[in-house]
């Protein structure tokens, strides 16, 4: 009898089961319908069929004259009738650009999409293509700008990413690993995200949008179609997409855009003061009861903040309107200020807060053919202030032109030149009176990325 009543139940529950999840089945993979209760379904699309005529694809070319180690033997190169000329290596690159003057062609992308390029490939999202002319870069945000010579451009509108919160939703668009422009979504993970080695502003929007190789230079937006950001950068240990991608905010972009547009490079000023990050140690050494601020560690003499009273001790806490948590913020801001301006300051001498008005100058810089024929094409700049605060003296290699004898040699952009003929470099006076006039070889001690290097110019 319990056999049978087992057999019954499970003879009237299988079907009654199987209709069920037919039922649930179906109702789940069905085709969505185009509105619930007549209200029209939440999508992106309309949104994005105005972004996407704004971002570009870009593509690079770069060629790299190889020359081997046995073609400086002339016995070799006589013995195998070797001619005695370089061979070239080609490489591509590729990555993503967004239109932000439709009027005079300016695509805002990274600067490591086109930095040394010699060809640059610009496509629109409707299949034309265009040669890219480079208006300027800024290796210390990781921003460029090149030209297009076409019509019928659309530029994306910019927001203040000063007002973006986590949590808010963003789609990222681009051209991943070369696919052709692609769209993804996420939020907002974090902002004022820092760290980065080589760059010298950073204050990152951080986005779980999937971000891969080849998304760089593209546009990061919200849900209005406003552009808050250049995506620019990912965290991965394999090589893809982890969830942790990083852009540059639309209002760092959007004052170095202005820069490059009117001058072709980025003009920055100095207010004359190395600054730190105050700990609960420091603070309780200088009387000050609040760990919020950057720390004066030096001013540099006969500098606007000397002459305004700014003393080694001070907390800095406030630049203009913006409030100063820490080292980074105050290099931020400081690289955002225009020069020969008086921009207000508020810092903390012990418990005592003081206000001063204090004027900007621009960053001291020197030609290297003002110094010798075989520095020619290269500008060298006073060291920035971050990296002398990481107890790291010399001068910055801050530009190179095509034709410099230094980028034959390997020289680079963000080099940083710490000696000269076996004597320390510590400014660009050091520099110029070391090499100006010298005669025989000249010997450049270099630092890249915490290594040395010497390097001989002939």
């Amino acid at each position: 009898m319990r056999k049978t009543t087992r057999g019954s139940f499970f003879a009237i529950a299988v079907p009654i089961a199987v209709l069920l999840l037919f039922s649930f089945s179906t109702a789940a993979f069905a085709a969505l319908p185009s509105s619930a209760e007549g209200e029209p379904l939440p999508s992106l699309a309309p949104v994005l069929e105005r972004v996407t005529p704004s971002v570009v694809n870009i593509y690079t070319q770069t060629r790299v004259r190889i020359r081997s180690p046995l073609l400086d033997d002339p016995f070799f190169r006589r013995f195998f009738n070797v001619p005695d000329q370089p061979r070239e290596r080609v490489s591509q690159s590729l990555g993503s650009g967004v239109i932000v003057d439709a009027r005079k062609g300016y695509v805002l992308t990274n600067n490591h999409v086109i930095a040394g390029a010699d060809d640059i490939s610009v496509t629109l999202s409707d299949g034309r293509s265009f040669s890219a002319e480079v208006i300027g870069t800024d290796p210390d945000t990781d921003l460029a700008m090149v030209r297009i010579d076409a019509k019928n451009l659309q530029a994306l509108p910019v927001a203040d990413s000063d007002q973006l919160r986590v949590g808010d939703f963003v789609v990222a668009v681009g051209n991943p690993f070369g696919l052709g422009q692609t769209v993804t979504s996420g939020i907002v993970s974090a902002l004022g995200r820092t760290g980065f080695r080589g760059l010298e502003f950073q204050n990152f929007i951080q986005t779980d949008a999937s971000i891969n190789p080849g998304n760089s230079g593209g546009a990061l937006i919200n849900l209005r179609g406003e552009l808050i950001g250049i995506n620019s950068a990912i965290f991965t240990p394999s090589g893809g997409n982890v969830g942790i991608g990083f852009a540059i905010p639309s209002a760092m972009a959007l004052y170095v855009m202005e820069q490059l547009a009117e001058y072709g490079e980025v003009r920055r000023g100095t207010l004359g003061v190395y600054v730190q990050d105050l700990t609960t140690e420091l603070a309780g050494a200088f009387g000050v009861d609040d760990v919020r601020g950057a720390l004066v560690s030096e001013v540099v003499s006969d500098s606007p903040a000397e002459r305004a009273g700014l003393k080694a001790g001070d907390v800095i806490t406030q630049v203009a309107d913006h409030v100063v948590h820490g080292m980074q913020d105050f290099y931020n801001i400081e690289g955002q200020l225009p020069i020969a301006e008086k921009t207000r300051l508020e810092y903390r001498r012990g418990s005592e807060t003081r206000e001063v008005k204090i004027e900007t100058t621009a960053l001291r810089a020197l030609e290297g053919g003002q110094i010798d024929s075989r520095l020619s094409g290269a500008r060298f700049e006073e060291l920035p202030a971050k990296v002398r605060a990481d107890n790291v003296k010399g001068v910055l290699l801050a530009d190179l032109e095509k034709d410099s004898p230094l980028l034959e040699q390997g020289f680079r952009p963000g080099d940083i030149i710490t000696g000269a003929n076996r004597q320390r470099v510590q400014n660009l006076t050091d520099l110029q009176e070391l090499v100006q006039g010298g005669a025989g070889p000249i010997l450049l001690q270099v630092r890249r990325n915490g290594n040395d290097y010497v390097a001989r110019i002939e």
